[in-house]
Order: structure tokens, then C-alpha cells, then sequence
């Protein structure tokens, strides 16, 4: 079956994106015609995964540039225009590096077409030639990453006596085709062991409070057909205990020069268990995502949802209404008059890179030296 779809654009300008806020009961596009929606959707969580988040800016950047561009007659004009607009996008979700990426990307390109003495319609044409290319690079890094990783993980499992196959893989919030432009990152792994006859089961964590992994994950496996269970986010410890599990394999929203790595709150949580029951953990992220302005994990901006996020709820009403087959409700699930100021709700959590067996790129594998508790990236990035 098809995999699912984050993004879809018809001609140069139409953009459209699904809102992830009512998955998996609900399939609802929402058009995108300005730089302002763009920010929304990607704020408030229509839209996630670090790199959806950076091409769904990019197209709309693209697409509003466009729609200007023979109003700006100077490259200072340009400038002027495109700076604003970049420094806005970026404060959307601050801790996906992906999103800072392509916006020091597009800067650095605008940059160098005004130092290259282009005219205001050259400089346009490279801005927006290169926001396109910020979209259609991530599929094929994709499948790059999943085939780098997938391989990886059987041959370790090889080398230590296994068969390399039927292989059980535990992932944490959703890095599938939701969460990028196709394929995925940890589920393109966990795609790619399923298509090559390798994997035995994918299971995966609700990942409270916004629940990516039995809302979406678990969508984008089911319509993929690909095994796979469900546990809650408090199960992983158990699943450790009482089942064969070859790996961990996570995504990663920003890694640290050294390795250290922020993902979806709960990523920690999985690390340390699966350190304690000697069980490969593995990164899957592309390079947009590696920061090496940054030294280590204290480095990393950690986002903070707003407290009611975590009390609230969304899903379809049950047992379905006679009258409204598919009816959705946001519900409570606290008490109403619960402090706010009483309720830690970070989106992230980093993992110290001694944590981590592997950290897997489209270039390739990373692992740590023999006795190291850091990565040297430099072969990845």
C-alpha cells in the first residue's frame, strides 16, 4: 500500500498539508497560502517531524517569494523582503535544527547571489530554485539512511550469533512518512528491514502527551501492513524483560558535535533501559540535523509545550455515535482546576551519546571508539 503523505503541492504554489492534530481518525488537508499559516501550522503541531517542519517552510517560502518577486527591483530590495520572513519562520519550533538549517541555508544563499552582483530577479530565481531542493533531498536521504542502518543492525546482530533476521525493533514518537517528505527516518529503518525480509515486529511508545506514536506511527504501520505492537510509554522496561528485542531505533530533532542527541520526550527514558539490557540504540537522523556549532547536549534549546497539553486529550468518540460514525472530542484528562504552573511538559529530552550504539546519517554509520563515550561524526556529516 501507498505510504502516507505530510505534504503535497500542485503546480509552483499550491501547498497542503494533512493536520496531524486530527490523525488517524480524520484525513483533513489544509492549503497553506502564506508565510504566517506556514508558522501556525508548524507551532501549534499540524505539522511535525524536524524535517516536514524545514520543507513545508521552505515550500512556503518559496511559493510567497514568488508571488513578490517582481515587486523587489534591488537585491537590497530582496534582502529587505526575505530576511524578516526567515528570521519569523525560524522561531516556529526552534529545537528541530532541520528548520534552522534551511533557513541559514537559504540566507547563505542569498548572500552569495547579492555578492555575485545578480539582479533582484536572479536572486529570487536561486532563493526559490534552492527551497525546492530543501524539499526534494529528504526522500532520497531517506531511503539512504534506512538502508545504511537496516544493514548495519543485521550485521551486528550477525556478528553476535543471530540470524540477521526477524528481527524486533522498538521506536519512540513518529519518523515516518508523517514526519518527513517520504519514507522516513527510524521508520524508514524499520520500513526497510520490513521490505528486505528482515524484520519480525516493530513496536513503538504512545510517546505522551501528544501521543505521535499510537496517533500516527501507528497509522503509517498499519497502512503500510508491516507488524507491529503498541506499548505505552511506562512498558518499555517490561518489554525489555519479556521479549527479544534487537534494537532501539529513534529519530533525532538536533545531535550535538559529540553525539549527544534530543529527541521526543521519552527518548532517555528507552536509552537507559535498553543500556541496562545491552541493547543496540541507534540514531537515525540526516545531516541537517547534526549541529557542530553546538559541543554537547547543555547546548540544546529544549522546547516547552504549553502545560494544557499535557491535560487534554483528542480522539474519536466511543464507542461510535449512531448519529456521528468518526465524531472527535477533545476530553480532560486531569482535574479541572489543576495548577498550570504545576506541570513539566518539555517536548524534548536529550541522550548523552554514551547512550547511544550508533548514530546513522546518509553517509553512513557512526559508532563510539572502544572505551570513548563520544562520537566522532566527521565521517557521517
Amino acid at each position: 500500500m501507498p505510504a502516507l503523505t505530510s505534504i503535497r503541492t500542485t503546480g509552483d504554489s499550491k501547498i497542503e498539508i494533512v493536520n496531524q492534530l486530527l490523525l488517524p481518525h480524520t484525513t483533513e488537508f489544509l492549503e497553506i497560502n502564506t508565510i504566517d499559516e506556514a508558522h501556525d501550522a508548524i507551532k501549534t503541531m499540524k505539522i511535525r517531524g524536524a524535517p516536514a517542519i524545514a520543507s513545508l517552510a521552505a515550500l512556503a517560502f518559496a511559493a510567497d517569494l514568488s508571488r513578490v518577486s517582481t515587486t523587489l527591483a534591488s537585491p537590497e530590495d530582496v534582502r529587505s523582503y526575505v530576511t524578516p520572513i526567515l528570521a519569523h519562520l525560524y522561531t516556529a519550533r526552534p529545537t528541530a535544527v532541520n528548520l534552522g538549517a534551511a533557513t541559514r541555508r537559504l540566507t547563505a544563499i542569498l548572500d552569495a547571489s547579492i555578492a555575485a552582483g545578480k539582479s533582484a530577479k536572479e536572486i529570487c530565481n536561486d532563493l526559490i530554485s534552492e527551497a525546492h531542493k530543501i524539499n526534494d533531498e529528504d526522500l532520497s536521504r531517506n531511503k539512504s539512511m534506512a538502508k545504511w542502518g537496516g544493514d548495519w543492525l543485521a550485521d551486528v546482530v550477525k556478528q553476535n550469533g543471530g540470524s540477521g533476521i526477524e528481527l524486533n525493533v522498538l521506536t519512540v514518537c513518529n519518523t515516518g512518512s508523517l514526519a518527513t517528505s517520504g519514507y522516513g527516518t527510524a521508520l524508514g529503518l524499520i520500513t526497510y528491514l520490513h521490505e528486505t525480509g528482515k524484520l519480525g515486529k516493530a513496536y513503538y511508545t504512545q510517546t505522551a502527551p501528544y501521543h505521535q506514536g499510537s496517533r500516527l506511527t501507528a497509522l503509517e504501520l498499519q497502512t503500510l501492513q508491516i507488524p507491529s505492537v503498541m506499548i505505552c510509554d511506562t512498558m518499555v522496561g517490561s518489554l525489555f524483560q519479556h521479549h527479544n528485542i534487537h534494537a532501539v531505533a529513534v529519530g533525532a530533532d538536533r545531535i550535538a558535535k559529540n553525539g549527544d542527541t534530543a529527541n521526543k520526550i521519552g527518548t532517555y527514558n528507552a536509552a537507559v533501559l535498553a543500556a541496562r539490557h545491552k541493547i543496540p540504540f541507534i540514531v537515525v537522523a540526516p545531516i541537517s540535523t547534526v549541529d557542530l556549532s553546538i559541543a554537547d547536549g547543555s547546548g540544546i534549546p529544549i522546547e516547552h509545550r504549553p502545560p494544557l497539553e499535557a491535560c487534554l486529550v483528542r480522539g474519536a468518540v466511543y464507542p461510535p455515535p449512531a448519529d456521528g460514525a468518526g465524531k472527535q472530542a477533545v476530553v480532560m484528562l486531569t482535574p479541572p482546576n489543576l495548577s498550570l504552573e504545576g506541570i513539566y511538559n518539555p517536548s524534548f529530552d536529550v541522550t548523552p551519546a554514551e547512550l547511544i550504539t550508533a548514530i546513522v546519517t546518509e553517509k553512513g554509520v557512526a559508532t563510539r571508539r572502544e572505551g570513548e563515550t563520544v562520537f566522532d561524526l566527521s565521517g557521517v556529516v
